[in-house]
């Protein structure tokens, strides 16, 4: 089994999706002895943002197969991702368009658009300073949580579940509190799958 770790927070040790992220992990880790894992650190190691190839000499062209590569290899991916202004960061929407590649993660047909990255797990580790779940009066702007869901789903995955730790700029209790519950999922998330 093969597992890609991302993480997208710039909040380094303050960060509760890295702490999320590396929870789930563990978890994987513990429940699969050998399973292979790759970090990426968008945030230490940030992406370029997307341009057209100018050539055989384009300087991002090795590390956006290598990226690509790596999505495409993994049987899970965990993704740790942040709300910044009601969507995701800069550093993750990089990551995401060298793993959105037609003819390798997805293809258009007669039919309409086809994933072709199916069969893998993800789940997404959610921070939000705020309270935007489904319900809420503020899930109207909620930009994050949908446009993940439907990028791996137009990718072909239909595995993606959500960790969420939302309201953490509302108090230490809440926060606290918020996190907490999120980590008593997690292994609720590797039991479902077994």
């Amino acid at each position: 089994m093969k597992l890609l770790h991302i993480d997208a927070s710039a909040l380094g040790a303050h960060s509760v999706s890295r702490g999320l992220t590396a929870a789930v992990v563990a978890e994987f880790v513990r429940n699969h002895p050998g399973i292979e894992v790759t970090y990426r650190d968008l945030h230490a190691a940030p992406l370029a943002p997307w341009a057209l190839p100018a050539g055989d000499d384009d300087p991002n062209a090795a590390e956006s197969a290598k990226a690509l590569e790596e999505f495409l290899a993994a049987d899970v991916v965990v993704v740790g991702a942040p709300m910044y202004n009601f969507g995701i960061s800069s550093t993750l929407k990089a990551w995401i368009d060298r793993i959105a590649v037609a003819g390798k993660t997805f293809r258009y047909t007669s039919a309409g658009p086809e994933g072709l990255a199916g069969g893998k797990r993800v789940i997404v580790a959610s921070s939000r300073g705020g309270i935007y779940s489904p319900g809420t009066p503020a899930a109207a702007m909620d930009f994050q949580e949908p446009y993940l869901k439907a990028l791996f789903g137009f990718l072909g995955v239909t595995d993606i579940e959500f960790v969420r730790a939302e309201g953490l700029a509302m108090g230490d209790d809440h926060k606290a509190n918020a996190v907490g519950v999120a980590m008593a999922g997690i292994g609720g998330l590797l039991r479902k799958a077994a």
